[in-house]
């Protein structure tokens, strides 16, 4: 399996072990409608689109919900099975590609919205496909951002992925430089650079 699947499966053994109503980081949203968020994704393609456009959003936040109500036993194993059968993802590399930054943030959604949470231990493959997906997302997600980005690694990869004035570094483990570049907060990161462009950095719209 690769990451995603590894993601896709652990997100759905701690969906079904916290139950329907746990919090998660994304705003307004318990574990059930993350999950119903997943499902609609890989399952219903006249709704998918919804997700990102918003003048579709409605007709996709009335089928995210129909999906909500179902019992939670079925609506997580709906989660850990995949996608549909035609969609792109249900091929490996596919979902790999696709889906890999996906399960790595909404897992990560779940687990650091609970009391208590810590960063899992350093894994090779984990942090290398948190990093490159890190990278890719950031030239879009932080195309908003007034200051130049560089994004650093614990273990000193870097890469610029904002040119821009009042250059500002953010530093950290790869799991927690995604989850900042799609707008999370939960993270453990140092930031280099005037205190003043690392705030600019802090307050823009990270995301889509």
């Amino acid at each position: 399996m690769g990451v995603a699947a590894d993601e896709r499966q652990a997100l759905s053994s701690l969906l079904r072990e916290l139950g329907p109503d746990a919090p998660t980081l994304c705003e307004g949203w318990t574990t059930r409608d993350l999950a119903a968020h997943l499902v609609v994704r890989e399952h219903r393609p006249d709704a998918a689109p919804g997700i990102l456009i918003p003048a579709l959003a409605g007709h996709t936040q009335k089928v995210q919900d129909r999906y909500a109500a179902k019992p939670w036993g079925s609506l997580v194993e709906q989660v850990k099975k995949g996608p549909a059968k035609f969609w792109p993802t249900a091929i490996g590399p596919l979902d790999e590609l696709i889906n890999t930054a996906e399960f790595l943030v909404h897992h990560e959604d779940v687990r650091r919205a609970q009391p208590g949470w810590e960063p899992r231990p350093a894994d090779g493959t984990r942090d290398a496909a948190a990093w490159r997906s890190a990278k890719q997302a950031a030239k879009l997600n932080l195309r908003k951002a007034p200051v130049g980005v560089t994004l650093r690694t614990t273990t000193g990869q870097e890469a610029v992925v904002k040119a821009g004035p009042e250059p500002v570094a953010v530093i950290g483990a790869p799991i927690d430089l995604l989850l900042f570049v799609f707008g999370r907060d939960a993270v453990h990161l140092e930031f280099e650079g005037d205190a003043a462009a690392v705030t600019k950095l802090q307050a823009v719209s990270r995301g889509l």
